[in-house]
């Protein structure tokens, strides 16, 4: 990916949860979060990349995923899910990025959203529109909105980006199960 402008100042916001499970369920893969902040960003100049996490349960592995963010180069924004009395969950960020892209966006000169999710089609209008940002959305072209890459600027497709995706180990991603499925029983008995 080449831009024509390395002066541009770049913020990433990336709703890690969408992404993760798009990649694991489509490409039985692995987002390389390392990797696809060294191409979204390029030569430009980035002023913070931002992931999204919701806290669910440790014992999943989740803590080992936060810090590979976090060694990848993202500042991680993380909350609790929530659990109601009629055992629904609910653990999305969606205002949480809408919220930090605006208060950044005076600060950026393009803003790169990195999800699917066509809520935030009003976001990107208003970054565009209300603010003059140009703003690019990152994505799995399977699962991505069609009307939030009609909004965007530039829409890049997370599956043809090179080493973006890291095929899962059956034999590693079994035993992981295994072991996960063994600590869980031995917590209940």
């Amino acid at each position: 990916m080449s831009y024509s402008s390395p002066n541009q100042r770049v913020g990433i916001f990336v709703d890690a949860q969408n992404i993760y499970h798009s990649a694991k369920n489509l490409y039985r893969a692995r987002v390389n979060f390392k990797e696809l902040l060294r191409v979204l960003v390029g030569e430009r100049e980035l002023i913070r990349a931002f992931a999204y996490v919701v806290k669910s349960d440790p014992a999943t592995g989740e803590d080992s995923f936060f810090e590979a963010l976090k060694q990848s180069g993202f500042d991680l924004r993380t909350k609790d899910l929530q659990v109601f009395a009629d055992g629904s969950k609910k653990g999305d960020w969606d205002v949480g990025i809408a919220v930090d892209a605006v208060r950044m966006a005076p600060s950026l000169d393009i803003v790169i959203l990195v999800t699917g999710d066509g809520d935030f089609v009003p976001l990107i209008d208003y970054l565009k529109w209300g603010m003059g940002k140009e703003v690019h959305v990152a994505a799995f072209s399977r699962t991505a909105s069609a009307k939030l890459r009609d909004a965007a600027d530039a829409f890049i497709e997370i599956e043809k980006t090179p080493r973006a995706l890291l095929k899962i180990n059956p034999m590693r991603s079994q035993n992981t199960q295994s072991r996960t499925a063994s600590r869980n029983s031995r917590r209940r008995g």
